[in-house]
């Protein structure tokens, strides 16, 4: 059954694992005491906070990218686990990085 939400005069599909983008991987997730994850797996910020290591291209170097999933999502951090798939703030994320894709599009007038 798919999920169809109105805004405003228009209809949309809300997230789904089968085809998410998985924008929030991009998102910088600090790390709770209660958090196990490999240290290879994170890094400190310029304050010293623990967070999720993200790879060249600024995706959580966790996610899967062949399936576009989390590769520890057993062990995942406890706000990923938080995270709300379809939620308010995953919309907000997934609003924000289309708009900033659309922006990154260069277009010729001709």
């Amino acid at each position: 059954m798919s999920h169809v939400r109105r805004e405003g005069n228009q209809a949309h599909d809300g997230a789904h694992c089968a085809r998410c983008d998985a924008v929030c991987c991009r998102l910088t997730v600090v790390l709770q005491p209660e958090d196990w994850i490999p240290p290879h797996l994170t890094t400190r910020t310029e304050a010293q906070l623990l967070v999720m290591a993200h790879d060249e291209d600024g995706w959580c170097v966790a996610l899967d990218g062949a399936r576009m999933n989390c590769g520890i999502y057993e062990t995942r951090p406890a706000v990923c686990r938080r995270f709300v798939m379809d939620g308010p703030y995953c919309n907000a994320v997934r609003s924000e990085y289309v708009q900033e894709r659309a922006r990154a599009i260069d277009l010729t007038l001709l």
